[in-house]
């Protein structure tokens, strides 16, 4: 499993994070784009206090041009190569039609454009509903957490939850939970399995919870931008943190475990009969794996030297581990738990490869 930050430092970074965030109401006429010379794209609003000036999170220049249905190729060669052009195609079709738009910004950023329903359920707000439940989970280890640009995750292993897939090779019952505060994801709790031997973290399918942020649209003026006070910056749907409790305890319990470790051990009777490159090209193909992805799955299926289906899967959590995106990393180990729930028609596809 890919190491993340320490937990002080992520705790550190969502108190700061909590201090310069803020979050606006505003109609799109109270809005307008300005590009500069070297393609920095910033967003005016017209405050109640005067025009204020936001560059803008590459996020928020797609969620733009999705909005706007602008292809971002064609978005981004004019941000470079045409700036004024962009601006007025921006401009022109933001001012067509009025409606409200929330706008999130952090560090005086523009990171978000999104619909005045999203339903915020912010990563501080959930870290402190969440934390007490994981901290009571039974051995509870927080093995991996991070905070990217678009994405917070907690990964946390119970060391007393325990499985053998085969002698020796033991697995941990452990949680993931995953939330983006800027329309990059649902929030979404998911068992997460460690194998103690190489430490490589597969996030299983059973049992998950998502919560996507969708909520009543806000009710404000049509003329005029609303900022969000300090006290309504807390997630208001606290019946669902309090769901989150139950789905945790049962990402992490023995019923799961055994389940997942059930269809772990029916790919150790997966030979791959047929040429481990094309069983790779294979998964390669149904996940959409780059070459550099299937490059390094081969090279760890071949230093494993299991020919396997059991084999296959670790090869993918094992690549997880060494690539540089943690955002990437984790939705490797979530293929290598998609990949338990496949047929056996599309396993023998995959390991008759030739």
């Amino acid at each position: 499993m890919k190491y993340g930050r320490s937990l002080p430092d992520l705790a550190n970074e969502l108190e700061r994070q909590l201090l310069t965030k803020r979050d606006m109401i505003v109609p799109t006429q109270c809005m307008r784009s300005e590009t500069d010379d070297n393609g920095q794209t910033s967003i005016l609003v017209e405050m109640p206090d005067g025009l204020k000036t936001y560059p803008t999170t590459e996020v928020f220049r797609r969620q733009v041009a999705d909005k706007l249905k602008i292809p971002f190729a064609y978005f981004d060669r004019m941000r470079t190569e045409h700036p004024p052009l962009l601006d007025r195609n921006i401009n022109t079709w933001l001012h067509a039609d009025s409606e409200n738009r929330m706008v999130r910004t952090l560090d005086g950023h523009a990171r978000a454009f999104l619909s005045d329903r999203y339903r915020r359920l912010d990563n501080y707000d959930l870290m402190q509903h969440i934390f007490p439940i994981l901290q009571r989970l039974p051995g509870a280890r927080f093995e991996s957490v991070e905070l990217t640009s678009t994405r917070m995750y907690l990964k946390v292993v119970s060391s007393v939850v325990t499985a053998e897939i085969q002698p020796g090779d033991v697995v941990q019952a452990g949680v993931v939970i995953s939330n983006s505060e800027i329309g990059q994801g649902t929030l979404s709790i998911q068992p997460l399995i460690l194998r103690l031997v190489c430490m490589n973290g597969l996030i299983a399918a059973d049992r998950a919870l998502r919560k996507t942020h969708v909520g009543r649209s806000v009710d404000v003026s049509a003329e005029e931008v609303t900022v969000f006070k300090d006290d309504t910056l807390a997630a208001d749907d606290h019946a669902f943190f309090l769901r989150t409790r139950d789905v945790v305890e049962a990402c992490v319990s023995e019923a799961t475990l055994n389940a997942v470790s059930a269809k772990l051990r029916r790919t150790l009777g997966i030979k791959l009969v047929g040429d481990p490159v094309k069983a790779v090209e294979a998964v390669g193909a149904r996940y959409l794996l780059n070459e550099q992805e299937r490059s390094g799955v081969l090279r760890s299926l071949i230093a494993e030297a299991d020919l396997s289906g059991y084999g296959l899967v670790n090869a993918v959590t094992g690549h997880a581990q060494v690539i540089d995106d943690y955002d990437r990393s984790t939705e490797l180990e979530a293929i290598a738990g998609r990949m338990l729930e496949q047929s056996g028609t599309e396993w023998r596809a995959i390991a008759e490869a030739d």
